[in-house]
């Protein structure tokens, strides 16, 4: 932080370095800030980022009469010969014997929709926040009443039509079929989510609504888990000669890591340490003979932040709304306190 003439602003420029990142989780290095920042970006990130969600779901009920020919759904009865139908609204094939002719069908599955809508709503959904937006700030709904709003531009649309078997059949967030493109289906490594199971003559239908929103409205518009922070740490070598207590145990880390000053800066290796020195630590024998040949001293203002994301989003997309969400935050701030002061 650098300080500038009496009356000018003061600005602290935070570092961040990637210390691992894959498809969902993320660990970095946070330089020159304090826990309160560092705490801003965790409480920020799970409740302030924009996601997509299942909001509302309108289920499809009753029961249907299944062509075996054609595997058109009819209206329960009212195609059969025995009721008077003309036989299938599609194919025009006679409904006369059912299990030959036609299968029936009910949308009577073994949870409740209120249990099924739950489990929608916690799905992960693909969130383009390029292409989507706020229902509230939505350029083609803004101005409508909440309960006229929902266009292409802030409403997605998922469908599913399923059906039970003999030996039961598993519905999975693979047989959520999205109103658009095809980038925007569920992904791969999430379609094995099962929603519910079904059996011979249980069906399910509905159509789901995702919109965007906020953690801090409900959980499952929080994209990320497992947000944590701790100290950055650097190990210190202070006696070479009992320090070999733990390097006969023959673990991870040895001498051979330790620089010439006998530190230890490596942050994964540091990681690995930690759970070596249990090993020698209190309530083993070693301890007594061990004590402080290795001890752990905090580095200043450096902080290691870490995080997964719920598949939503990528990591480094999460960090960054988080990050334009806690700098709207204190812009905001900034202007009712001129106005107030």
């Amino acid at each position: 932080m650098d300080e500038e003439a009496e009356g000018s602003e003061v600005i602290t420029m935070v570092k961040i370095e990637v210390i691992e990142e894959d498809e969902e989780k993320m660990v970095v290095l946070l330089k020159g800030t304090d826990r309160a920042f560092a705490n801003a970006l965790r409480r920020t990130m799970m409740s302030n980022t924009p996601k997509m969600a299942i909001e509302t779901v309108r289920f499809q009920m009753g029961s249907f009469d299944l062509c075996l020919s054609c595997s058109h759904l009819n209206p329960a009865a009212v195609a059969r010969e025995s009721s008077g139908g003309s036989g299938c609204d599609n194919c025009g094939k006679k409904l006369e014997k059912e299990d030959v002719d036609y299968a029936v069908w009910e949308t009577n599955g073994p949870l409740p929709d209120e249990m099924i809508a739950q489990r929608l709503s916690m799905i992960p959904i693909p969130t383009n926040h390029d292409e989507y937006h706020f229902e509230e700030s939505c350029p083609n709904c803004k101005d409508l009443v909440p309960e006229d709003r929902g266009c292409p531009s802030c409403n997605m649309i998922y469908t599913c039509k399923a059906f039970g078997s003999e030996e039961g059949t598993t519905v999975t967030a693979g047989d959520m079929v999205f109103l658009g493109d095809q980038s925007l289906e569920i992904p791969d490594r999430y379609r094995s989510i099962p929603i519910t199971k079904l059996s011979k003559g249980q069906m399910v239908e509905f159509y789901a609504t995702a919109v965007m929103g906020r953690g801090s409205e409900h959980a499952k518009w929080s994209p990320v888990c497992g947000v944590t922070f701790v100290p950055r740490q650097i190990a210190i070598l202070n006696n070479k000669t009992k320090a070999k207590i733990l390097w006969d145990l023959n673990l991870t880390i040895n001498a051979k890591d330790f620089n010439k000053d006998g530190k230890l800066e490596d942050i994964k290796k540091v990681q690995t340490l930690i759970k070596d020195l249990y090993h020698v630590g209190d309530g083993t024998e070693e301890k007594v003979t061990f004590k402080e040949a290795i001890t752990l001293e905090e580095v200043p203002d450096e902080y290691i932040f870490s995080f997964e994301t719920d598949g939503s989003m990528g990591p480094q997309i999460a960090m960054k709304k988080a990050a334009e969400a806690l700098s709207a935050n204190f812009e905001s701030l900034k202007v009712d306190l001129s106005a107030a002061l």
